[in-house]
């Protein structure tokens, strides 16, 4: 019983912390280790609840089943690449979440390989076809440990409940179909109606993208004109039509809001995926605002959240903190330890 009550407290100490730092600064990427390591520091508390204690029976059980849950990963990955195929077609990013499967998938078959290789006589794998076995499994768990981080922080931002009380709405573009608002973007413009009717005091609702090579018009005029079919009125609306990315969006909504008199409590309505990437650039820039994020058809978010793990770690100081680890972890088999 002292045991568990001394987890107890590691556990609300961490989590306190944890709490603390995301009230400071929800951008911030060592956020998503932060949160992992207080989930693992929590499980042996759990397992002391639900058990009474910490034997031997209980950890095997809850090892076993992170073990079927690592297994199912491959899998599940797999299944939404094809199924995103099917839906999406055979564009480069609706690839992803398959080319990661099997990226995964292959590693941890050499896992298991490695292991069954040291349980084998001298005439048996050669160590440097052990150590290459290991690399690669090493590789891909650190990999996929760094996403499911980053994952779980993400679900996390959206669960973190907005206020209510803003006096701008900024709704991030994600492209035109044939110069109609697709089904993502009305995710998005939806969830910014919601938070405009839910205010007592309306606030001024910023459409913000620009035109596409490919499309007919901008990307605001198009968002603009579905908030007025859906009763928000035409004066309440400030149109950003110039930019093509993510940064010129909250760059340019940015100068908007500073040209206007009054309060700039700001929301930044986006895809749930795309909220950890946007407030990390509109800190960038000085813009302070709240994230929040419109859902989106469950098979989709995979294969988006890759691309915002790769984007972000696209950035050159994230890029040589996740390389810097990598050499870390290969360092014991480079020097045959």
């Amino acid at each position: 019983m002292e045991n568990i009550l001394c987890s107890l407290l590691w556990c609300a100490a961490v989590w306190s912390v944890f709490a603390l730092i995301v009230r400071h600064d929800r951008s911030r990427y060592r956020n998503c280790f932060l949160l992992s390591l207080a989930t693992v520091i929590t499980a042996p508390a759990l397992i002391g609840i639900v058990f009474g204690s910490y034997s031997s029976q209980a950890a095997l059980v809850v090892v076993l089943l992170l073990a079927l849950v690592v297994l199912c990963v491959p899998v599940l990955l797999v299944a939404n690449g094809v199924l995103m195929i099917r839906r999406e077609g055979h564009g480069a990013a609706n690839l992803l979440s398959l080319v990661l499967g099997i990226v995964v998938g292959i590693g941890e078959l050499s896992g298991i390989a490695a292991v069954l290789s040291v349980t084998q006589s001298g005439d048996g794998f050669a160590i440097s076809t052990y150590q290459v076995l290991f690399a690669a499994m090493v590789s891909v768990c650190y990999g996929s440990m760094s996403f499911v981080s980053f994952m779980v922080y993400t679900l996390f931002l959206g669960l973190i409940p907005p206020r209510r009380d803003f006096d701008f709405v900024i709704v991030h573009g994600s492209g035109l179909i044939g110069g109609s608002v697709p089904r993502l973007l009305a995710d998005r413009l939806d969830k910014a109606i919601r938070i405009y009717k839910k205010d007592s005091t309306p606030p001024m609702v910023i459409t913000s993208g620009g035109r596409g090579a490919d499309e007919a018009r901008s990307e605001a005029s198009a968002m603009a004109e579905y908030l007025v079919d859906h009763g928000i009125p035409a004066e309440r609306i400030l149109l950003e039509d110039q930019s093509t990315t993510t940064l010129e969006n909250l760059r340019n909504s940015k100068a908007i809001i500073d040209s206007m008199p009054g309060r700039h409590l700001t929301a930044l309505v986006t895809s749930n995926y795309h909220v950890f990437r946007c407030i990390r650039y509109a800190r960038d820039i000085g813009l302070e605002c709240t994230g929040i994020g419109a859902r989106v058809a469950p098979y989709y978010w995979p294969s988006a959240l890759i691309r915002e793990f790769v984007a972000i770690h696209r950035e050159r100081k994230h890029l040589v903190l996740f390389i810097a680890g990598w050499v870390i972890l290969m360092l014991p088999l480079v020097l045959g330890l």
